[in-house]
């Protein structure tokens, strides 16, 4: 029996190479030269491990959301930090990986998700985007209604507006960032948001 042939090249480190080219150009942006370029691998090879651009964008867009999003959400609920810090920590925490000079400025969801009006995103791919642009806005009413400082604070009576605030501000902060705007000032934006919910 023939064994098959095994791949020369690290499926991870290559996947983490594509989700950097769609966060730098977009689904539209990125051509399939600029994805294996990047990614150091040659089309036969990508078609291979990863299926067609739409496929390797839903396990791209999929790396991004475990690897880049979730980590920032555990902050909402450290233990022993006031309401105040934990929704600051979680904010500043997505405002410094938009500002970072270690990959493409902004967010890779929201770039993507201002493609969708365009009509050029497949499927699959416009099914995970929308998929991802639910679960913080989601999250986000779930704890304002769930967490004991913000119920004592009535931030549940308004938990879909303070959702919408929060979401809102982080896509504008990845707007900003991506036009070179530095973090110190978009920290002020953080701040001014969360005493206007009544966070003080």
């Amino acid at each position: 029996m023939i064994k098959g042939k095994r791949r020369s090249f690290d499926e991870t480190s290559a996947l983490n190479a594509a989700m950097n080219v769609f966060w730098q150009k977009g689904y539209v942006g990125a051509s399939l030269t600029d994805l294996t370029k990047e990614m150091g691998i040659n089309k036969p090879s990508m078609y291979s491990a990863f299926g067609n651009k739409e496929a390797l964008f839903v396990k791209a867009t999929q790396c991004y959301i475990d690897t880049k999003m979730k980590p920032h959400m555990a902050l909402l609920f450290a233990p022993d930090i006031s309401l105040k810090n934990r929704l600051k920590n979680h904010m500043m925490s997505i405002v410094t990986m938009q500002c970072s000079d270690e990959q493409a400025k902004g967010c890779y969801l929201v770039l993507c998700q201002s493609e969708l009006v365009s009509g050029e995103i497949p499927e699959q791919a416009k099914l995970i985007l929308k998929d991802a642009e639910v679960i913080p806005k989601q999250l986000y009413v779930d704890f304002f209604n769930q967490d004991l400082e913000a119920i004592a604070l009535g931030l549940n009576k308004n938990a879909d507006a303070n959702s919408l605030s929060v979401y809102t501000l982080l896509k504008g902060t990845a707007s900003m960032a991506r036009s070179g705007v530095p973090k110190s000032q978009l920290e002020y934006t953080v701040d001014s948001m969360l005493k206007g919910i009544g966070v003080n």
